[in-house]
């Protein structure tokens, strides 16, 4: 069994989605990022960057296994299922590649664009059109790899395109027309209908935001600093 601490985010369905992939035995336990959970003293053992998501493995040898941060928790599962990650050196290689990629570029680009488009108060064009533009940027270099290939490492799904493809999922709302990105788009598409990648995202749908967050919420999400005491 797999504690599984998520939020219906982006980043979290990235681990919703590969725990359906793997057919895993799994509990949801919820944390919610507007409220505060991120700060209990429960998530700061499994997670100590305070953010989702994040798992315990209890199918190990030995103590229950904390993992945290998407990628990390990526590996782990692909490493311990066998699934969704190449067996060769090269392979390999690349899989690392387009797995910190993600982590280091898509992921956090998109995560500054959604901030100033969905909760920042006020305009801010300079701060919307950087992150804007690096996300284009981003999806251009997506779209390149994808034009001669099925999916990122070639014709087999893996961890490369689970772990990049929420951040794709939501570029309409962020601002971004696909048409500029035709293989982008077809590879976007064939995997929304993956019966997993569906439940991974539908996935505590309950608890969905409905509506902008208030002041109290933005100081629980953007306004943190080391010794933040929520």
């Amino acid at each position: 069994m797999i504690d599984f601490y998520y939020w219906p985010t982006p980043n979290g369905w990235k681990v919703s989605i590969m725990l359906e992939e793997c057919g895993l035995d799994y509990r949801m336990v919820p944390v919610n990022i507007g409220r505060g959970d991120q700060f209990s003293a429960e998530f700061l053992a499994v997670s100590p960057n305070n953010r989702i998501p994040a798992i315990v493995d209890h199918d190990v040898d030995g103590e229950p296994l904390p993992v945290f941060e998407s990628g990390a928790i990526l590996m782990h599962l692909a490493e311990k299922t066998g699934r969704f990650m190449p067996n060769d050196a090269r392979g390999k290689k690349e899989l690392l590649e387009w797995l910190f990629w993600q982590v280091g570029n898509l992921g956090p680009m998109a995560g500054q664009l959604s901030h100033f488009v969905n909760y920042a108060p006020g305009e801010h064009p300079y701060s919307q059109n950087r992150y804007a533009n690096e996300y284009n940027r981003c999806l251009g270099v997506l779209e390149d790899r994808l034009s001669n290939r099925e999916y990122i490492l070639g014709d087999g799904y893996t961890i490369a395109d689970i772990v990049s493809w929420p951040w794709v999922l939501i570029a309409k709302p962020l601002g971004q027309d696909l048409t500029e990105f035709p293989n982008v788009q077809r590879w976007r598409n064939a995997i929304k209908v993956r019966p997993a990648v569906q439940a991974g995202v539908n996935l505590g749908k309950e608890y969905r935001r409905s509506a902008g967050p208030d002041e109290q919420e933005r100081q629980l999400l953007f306004n943190q600093k080391s010794r933040s005491k929520p």
